[in-house]
């Protein structure tokens, strides 16, 4: 069964523009992305960017850490995923965001295997938050997301690739993990206070203070990240950023 990550990434932003090259622990976010998401099951990683020339440098560092790269427009990003499932015809797709330096491998793995094991259709854990932001990624089926693309025809489809799942929940078998799925201690279970995601200067302020602070090996486990941050009181850097939904 082919597994293929698809993170999603772009200089341009208009909150933080060129965040995810911004440097964590000397290496780029986006660098982060990648390693974690090779650390899961999945079989191929690919960064799906667009064309535009600010991009070249996320086509240029992206091999680097271990990604393929696919390029198209910038708008349509839905267009950029439907490529690479057309190129790399998985059974099983991951959509990460490049703004996520803490995903959780752990939470991709839990999401592929429930989708192997009953038959889902899409996997997230946006149905019903209780993860922080910034550890959770989107899994869905191949076949489904073919026959998603067939219907979403609305711009906010284009721009934000999978709302057409959970505003058709009808249409898909859809499935949400829950924290106590994947922590038994209480301390790491329902933390929606916490955001571990790029947006603005306080989410970069609380993810470098993280990154440069913490002794780890491989990957800083979530684990270890929010332990210190609940020890320190780091969760109030960022406490008031507001996270645009879609």
């Amino acid at each position: 069964m082919i597994k293929t990550a698809i993170i999603q990434a772009r200089i341009g932003s208009a909150r933080l523009p060129g965040k995810v090259m911004f440097p964590l622990d000397g290496r780029p976010v986006l660098g982060h992305v990648i390693t974690r998401v090779c650390e899961s099951n999945v079989t191929n990683v690919v960064v799906a960017t667009s064309t535009l020339p600010p991009d070249d440098v996320i086509e240029q560092y992206a091999p680097e850490f271990g990604a393929d790269v696919i390029r198209g427009s910038e708008s349509d990003v839905l267009s950029r995923f439907e490529r690479t499932v057309e190129r790399y015809d998985p059974d099983i797709v991951v959509r990460v965001t490049a703004d996520c330096p803490l995903v959780s491998p752990s939470f991709i793995n839990a999401s592929v295997q429930r989708i192997k094991d009953s038959g889902t259709e899409y996997v997230s854990a946006g149905l019903e938050r209780t993860f922080p932001r910034g550890v959770t990624c989107e899994a869905f089926t191949a076949q489904s997301f073919k026959q998603m693309c067939d219907r979403a025809n609305e711009p906010r489809h284009q721009e934000h690739v999978t709302p057409y799942y959970r505003e058709h929940p009808d249409e898909f078998d859809l499935y949400n993990i829950e924290s106590s799925e994947l922590y038994d201690e209480k301390q790491f279970q329902n933390r929606t206070d916490l955001r571990l995601t790029l947006d603005e200067p306080a989410d970069y302020q609380l993810l470098e203070t993280v990154y440069r602070t913490i002794n780890y090996q491989g990957i800083l486990e979530v684990r270890d990240a929010i332990n210190y941050i609940d020890r320190k009181e780091l969760k109030f850097i960022n406490l008031h950023v507001k996270q645009i939904s879609v």
